[in-house]
């Protein structure tokens, strides 16, 4: 038996799916919803029933379906979410998908090395300046050929339309469409350094989207200094921020205090694409750096590079706010990857993969939100990410009774519940619950709901408060 309820969020994000087919659309709806639930079960175990697990073989190995038909609906999704946002960070980032664990599978290719098989994936995350993620804009799939891994030394010397850099420039265009579907919503896409490209600045924008760089080289700049770093440190200290600096390869947590400061200049094309009179870019740069860090370790540093102006501490402030909100990329990565099990995949071929993955993509997407939704907003109720059954039989099963609570709780406190089903202690001086815990929980979730629908009495309602 399955919760006629189940398919709800499914239906919000797929439904307008362009499939060329309405059995198609409606089959992606059932999958979403039903491997949903269980994010990080086989699809064996996810899909339930043999019926299911059969048509979605048969779904991933449909030729007549695309990712970006598949995508598209979430998309279309996402600009209702940001519609009403005035900031919409359009957070870019690449992740490999190792399949090297599956040599047999078909269409894929070297990832870091010919050893290691799999895909790339370059995808752009919507996320407000409250760390909410809102949705996923764009998500570029592509095996490469070792012939395109032998020429990344030399990708300096090739024009960007021959090489993957390119990946950057097709996300600002996903930027472009969604300025355009929300006209009042400030764009920034944001990049770490890999996106310091000098041909990214010169594209053509439109009112309303900007960008947010990590610099990684250090360029020529039009000042007395000559270059980028040396014209920055010659500018006052104008604000001291303080950032939390997580464990790492044996290193205990931290927090770093960085000086602030911040400078407009125009960088200069490099001296070796001088035939091709390139113009200046007139930039806004920011740079943070920590001002005494632990002994051998390195400074916690930022120096980044917006198109957005910068003529205050209060700017540059908020300019490096902005590139915190870029950890949640690598968070939704680490539940496609962990939450999801997506490289544990197993469909023979890669273009069956790709279909998965922007499935797996978008229930990733889900728990992340169900997350940090719960942080900014906790006295949203319940309703905004479950549906009446769901939330009863959490109720019921967290306080071990029979008798609902007259109203549905916040959404704080279903989401702390969620968390304990997957081993959160929930104890006074507890912090958040983390994406980990969470992902777990909604898994067990989806069968107490189940068995909550064939055993639940007549409702039973009692004015108790929410606890």
């Amino acid at each position: 038996m399955r919760r006629a309820t189940e398919q709800e969020w499914a239906e919000e994000e797929f439904s307008e799916a362009e499939l060329g087919d309405k059995r198609l659309t409606a089959r992606l709806v059932q999958l979403a919803g039903v491997l949903g639930e269980k994010p990080q079960g086989s699809l064996p175990d996810a899909s339930g029933e043999p019926a299911t697990l059969k048509a979605a073989y048969r779904f991933f190995d449909n030729e007549g379906v695309t990712p970006e038909g598949m995508l598209q609906s979430h998309i279309e999704a996402t600009y209702r979410r940001m519609a009403s946002v005035k900031v919409v960070l359009a957070v870019q980032d690449t992740t490999f998908l190792d399949w090297s664990a599956h040599p047999d599978t078909e269409g894929l290719g070297p990832l870091t090395s010919a050893t290691t098989q799999g895909l790339v994936a370059h995808s752009t995350l919507a996320i407000s300046e409250e760390h909410v993620p809102l949705g996923v804009l764009a998500q570029q799939v592509w095996a490469r050929d070792a012939e395109a891994l032998a020429h990344m030394k030399s990708r300096r010397q090739r024009p960007i339309a021959e090489k993957e850099s390119q990946k950057w420039l097709k996300s600002l265009e996903a930027v472009e469409a969604a300025r355009q579907a929300c006209p009042d919503t400030h764009f920034v896409s944001v990049g770490d350094w890999e996106a310091d490209i000098y041909d990214l600045f010169l594209v053509e924008r439109s009112v309303g989207v900007d960008l947010l760089v990590r610099a990684a080289m250090d360029r020529r700049v039009e000042a007395e200094e000559g270059y980028l770093w040396a014209a920055l440190e010659a500018t006052p200290v104008v604000a001291v921020t303080e950032v939390t600096v997580s464990p790492r390869n044996g290193q205990a947590g931290r927090t770093a205090s960085l000086a602030v400061h911040w400078r407009e200049i125009s960088l200069r094309p490099s001296r070796n694409r001088g035939k091709e009179k390139l113009p200046l870019v007139k930039i806004g740069a920011v740079w943070a750096i920590e001002t005494a860090p632990p002994p051998n370790l390195p400074a916690v540093e930022w120096l980044l590079l917006t198109t957005v102006p910068v003529q205050n501490a209060q700017d540059a402030l908020q300019r490096l706010a902005w590139y915190t909100c870029r950890w949640g990329i690598e968070v939704w990565h680490k539940v496609l990857k962990s939450g999801c099990r997506i490289e544990a995949r197993q469909l023979e071929t890669a273009d069956r993969l790709k279909r998965c993955l922007t499935l797996y993509a978008v229930i990733a997407w889900r728990v992340l939100y169900a997350t940090m939704l719960s942080r900014t907003t906790p006295q949203l109720s319940c309703l905004a990410l479950l549906n009446e059954p769901e939330w009863q039989a959490l109720y019921c099963a967290i306080h071990h009774t029979t008798i609902l609570p007259p109203t549905p709780p916040t959404l704080n406190q279903t989401v702390r519940w969620i968390a304990q089903l997957g081993g959160f202690q929930n104890r006074k001086g507890d912090g958040h619950p983390g994406v980990t815990v969470i992902w777990k929980g909604f898994q067990h979730l989806s069968d107490l709901t189940y068995m909550y629908l064939v055993f639940r009495p007549l409702p039973h309602f009692k004015d108790v408060g929410n606890d």
